[in-house]
């Protein structure tokens, strides 16, 4: 998908950065605690139109501007968490998870986050900023990766909205407000004021898991970003994917990255070079597709002898998603997916094609071969995939 970035001049200098997605794993130490019609406003900014619940109005009556910000802006802030399939040291599967932040731009459920707060999802849920907070499961309609943008949708209607501004008019001193689930901290997202400290940085930020950016010697991956917006309103892990936003509350920029090393210092994504993605993600999202919600490996005479199981073809589940169409179906690790909807599977890959031709809600079934060499079917409800294959 093309992004039409504004740049203007270069940075003379390459900032190292660190992403701000929060594993779960981490929490325990740390918290241990349908289109998009960017149309103009009075003042020149751009603003996504809804069709629900309008919160371009004036601000709500509060006794400080940054209180009367938060109240506009806040209803449409979500927390995104992912399951993530991973490996430890031994090459044994893993389901990790992470934490970031979102925010909506349409009623109907149209959100936008950052690429790497999603990439490499089995599993994608958004919660609402609701102090009882509602759940939703997302899928990916839109994505810009290479400027680190990623569009979800929810199944909802009537929700809050955050209006887009203009990221070309900022001024140097100019106040902002960060608002993101900051280190995964109970009690809801965390609210950090400061102003506009440049809008000329050149910044590298780590992302291992990215599979289109570039790596330097010791082959760790890095995304390199242009014309971003520096601020000193405090950005932390968990914020990636937030609105920056101005007294207005309109969003201004993506909180992206910060700095362990510096204080006062972290990072926005200009929301001008995100609007055409978000457009053309609106107008033409990518079309759902089937998942099953496993992690296999295909099973040949060796994998069979290692593992000593009764066949030597088929999908070997290495792991389920938690709550996902095969755990709930009673699919299990170890076992070995064998034929699906009526055609084999002789290997992993296959497994994947069919369920390509598949639909999402389709019942199909499973004919699996458990590690005690028993053979069943099972039927399977399939779910919607939350990233196409095509997306890191």
């Amino acid at each position: 998908m093309t992004n039409h970035h504004t740049h203007a001049r270069r940075s003379e200098g390459i900032l190292s950065m660190r992403r701000l997605l929060v594993p779960i794993a981490l929490l325990a130490v740390i918290a241990t605690a349908c289109s998009v019609s960017l149309g103009r406003n009075d003042d020149g900014s751009s603003s996504a139109s809804t069709a629900g619940t309008d919160t371009s109005t004036s601000l709500p009556t509060a006794k400080e501007p940054v209180e009367a910000v938060v109240r506009r802006v806040l209803p449409a802030v979500v927390n995104v968490t992912t399951d993530i399939f991973t490996q430890d040291q031994l090459g044994n599967p893993q389901q990790g998870q992470g934490v970031g932040t979102g925010f909506v731009v349409r009623s109907d459920g149209v959100i936008v986050t950052n690429c790497h707060v999603v990439e490499g999802a089995s599993k994608i849920t958004v919660s609402s900023s609701d102090e009882q907070p509602k759940e939703y499961d997302a899928r990916l309609i839109g994505a810009d990766c290479e400027h680190d943008l990623a569009v979800l949708k929810i199944q909802a209607n009537g929700l809050a909205t955050v209006p887009l501004g203009n990221s070309d008019g900022l001024q140097l001193g100019q106040r902002v407000v960060a608002i993101g689930y900051a280190l995964a901290l109970d009690g809801g997202p965390t609210v950090t004021t400061g102003i506009v400290s440049s809008l000329d940085r050149t910044i590298q930020a780590q992302d291992p898991q990215c599979t289109v950016c570039s790596t330097n010697g010791q082959g760790v991956a890095f995304r390199t970003y242009d014309n971003v917006i520096q601020t000193d309103a405090a950005i932390n892990h968990g914020n990636s994917g937030g609105p920056l936003v101005d007294m207005q509350g309109r969003v201004v920029g993506i909180n992206s990255a910060g700095d362990d090393t510096a204080e006062n210092i972290g990072f926005a994504i200009p929301i001008d070079s995100a609007k055409d993605a978000i457009s053309q993600a609106t107008q033409d999202p990518l079309s759902a597709s089937a998942y099953l919600g496993v992690s296999t490996h295909s099973v040949d005479g060796a994998v069979a002898a290692q593992l000593d199981l009764s066949i030597d073809h088929g999908a070997y589940v290495l792991a389920t998603t938690k709550s996902g169409p095969a755990a709930d179906a009673g699919i299990t690790d170890g076992d070995v997916i064998v034929a699906i909807d009526g055609h084999d599977v002789a290997t992993a890959e296959d497994l994947g094609t069919i369920l390509d031709g598949l639909d999402p809600g389709q019942r199909v079934s499973v004919d699996v071969v458990e590690p005690s060499g028993d053979e069943k079917t099972i039927d399977v409800v399939l779910g919607t995939r939350p990233l196409p294959t095509n997306i890191p």
